[in-house]
């Protein structure tokens, strides 16, 4: 658990030098359901503020179907992915019009990253959006990412960009991430109901949902919910990152480290970018099986998982892909890079280093997985 107050934690938020900052669909939308622009400016000031006191901000934005149903002629927001995809195309122009008028009044520069999930899962196309990313911050420009919603299918998606945010909080190696949706924070139950309480500070995030019980799945609008967001929040925190939770109104003040909303303390020390990356972006290939020695060793950390400790390969993959590790029950235990193509794994299994070179050739004496790309789950 954080050793931190939550004064602290907030005291971190407000000199991040670099934030991410997620804003989601009914935050920008009015009553019904189209792109609010008042509101949208509102958040483009708070956001101005901040860069002005010398911090680099990543805006991660929902809202493009919210921009596009209105102007195609639909009076509410399409429910079949097809028509989704079309709206998303249409309203992004439009949305990114929004922010780029609205920053401009400030003197402020803007550039447009959609992302797809696959575009996360890949470790090069992972390295071409954090060099990106990073370029247009240090060039001074406010990045604006949205996942693709043009391209995006419904059976593989962020979750109205609460975990993108997370992601990109981890690919820019932030210092804060703020979530901005239409509560004001975490509340023991869902708001509405009698006796409702909001959670001012959340010390270890993996425990939070021990003393909340989580309502509906997302507004009318928006695709998400405090799932979702805890979710992202979690993420954060074992990435080394504090997160506060508020409603878009109030992002001024949490951006300031003002006691509005739910802050979430770190509960990890920052990891490097790559196990970042193994840890929460990357997609296994294929899964490796360890024994009940191996299992141990690996849970009591920094030790790698050798061909030894390994009865079974399952699925496809190369030298260098990400691969899940699983004990003999097939709970998951980490995930890692495997230095084996799956084809050579089955003539290792059981044998030690030294019987591996001298049966193999030494190209083949190293661990299935280095410790150093192993990260627990």
């Amino acid at each position: 658990m954080s050793t931190q107050s939550q004064a602290e934690v907030r005291r971190a938020i407000a000199e991040a030098h670099t934030i991410v900052v997620k804003v989601g669909s009914s935050s920008l939308s009015g009553s019904s359901g189209h792109l609010d622009p008042e509101r949208l400016r509102g958040l483009v000031t708070a956001i101005a503020q901040t860069v002005r006191m010398d911090a680099r901000v990543v805006l991660v934005s929902s809202g493009a179907i919210a921009s596009g149903f209105g102007p195609l002629g639909f009076d509410a927001r399409p429910t079949d992915v097809a028509t989704q995809q079309a709206a998303a195309s249409v309203g992004q122009g439009l949305l990114m019009s929004h922010y780029e008028s609205a920053f401009s009044r400030y003197g402020l520069r803007v550039g447009q990253i959609l992302i797809t999930a696959r575009d996360t899962v890949q470790a090069t196309q992972y390295r071409n959006v954090q060099r990106t990313l990073n370029r247009l911050l240090e060039l001074g420009v406010v990045p604006i990412v949205n996942e693709n919603d043009a391209l995006a299918s419904n059976e593989i998606r962020f979750g109205d960009n609460d975990r993108l945010s997370a992601l990109v909080a981890n690919i820019v190696r932030a210092d804060a991430l703020v979530l901005l949706t239409d509560v004001d924070g975490l509340y023991t139950a869902p708001p509405s109901e009698p006796g409702a309480r909001q959670i001012h500070y959340v010390p270890n995030v993996l425990d939070a949902l021990d003393d909340v019980r989580i309502g509906g799945t997302g507004s009318s609008v928006g695709t998400g919910g405090m799932v979702t967001k805890l979710e992202a929040a979690r993420v954060a925190a074992v990435s080394g990152i504090p997160t506060v939770l508020t409603c878009a109104s109030n992002a001024g003040p949490a951006l300031m480290g003002d006691r509005v909303g739910t802050v979430f303390a770190p509960i990890k020390h920052r990891g490097t970018s790559r196990r970042l990356w193994i840890g929460f972006a990357a997609d296994p290939r294929g899964t490796l099986v360890a024994d009940e020695g191996a299992a141990k060793a690996i849970l009591g950390g920094r030790a790698s998982l050798l061909s030894a400790g390994v009865v079974g390969v399952r699925g496809e993959f190369s030298s260098g892909d990400p691969v899940l590790i699983v004990d003999e029950q097939g709970n998951k235990l980490a995930k890692g890079i495997s230095g084996f193509d799956s084809e050579e794994v089955p003539a290792t299994l059981g044998r030690t280093t030294a019987q591996l070179r001298k049966l193999l050739g030494a190209e083949y004496a190293h661990p299935l997985v280095h410790r150093d790309d192993l990260v627990l789950l």
